[in-house]
């Protein structure tokens, strides 16, 4: 005997009706409140003195930089300089610094460092 599967009817879905959209009304500005207006003082922001004070740079840095005494900031503006007047900062990874004959001797005979060891070669050569 052959056996008919019995097929189940799914239920009918139930279309669910929409309500239609409420437009939201328009807000209106609220009405601006007389404010007096406050002068605030901005404080300058002033440098720090320690980084501005000139400092006298010692002759293997003087090579580099020149004799005439500068803040620390410009001698290591100055270091960069020329750095990238001489292109000596390494081309394959650009956070070292490979040594040229005067540069050799301000980094303690080492032929390359790393950027951030400058402001400490820079501290050891300043007086």
């Amino acid at each position: 005997m052959a056996k008919k599967a019995a097929k189940k009817k799914a239920a009918p879905k139930k279309i669910a009706k929409k309500a239609p959209a409420k437009k939201a009304a328009p807000k209106k500005a609220a009405p601006k409140k007389a404010v007096k207006k406050v002068a605030k003082k901005k404080s300058a922001r002033k440098p720090n003195a320690a980084f501005m004070t000139p400092l006298t740079a010692t002759p293997a840095l003087a090579e580099v930089i020149g004799s005439k005494p500068l803040p620390r900031t410009e001698i290591i503006r100055s270091i960069w300089v020329y750095i990238k007047k001489y292109k000596l900062q390494d081309a394959t990874n650009k956070r070292m610094i490979n040594a040229d004959a005067k540069l050799k001797v301000l980094f303690g005979g080492k032929t390359q460092v790393s950027m951030f060891d400058l402001a400490g070669i820079v501290n050891k050569n300043v007086k």
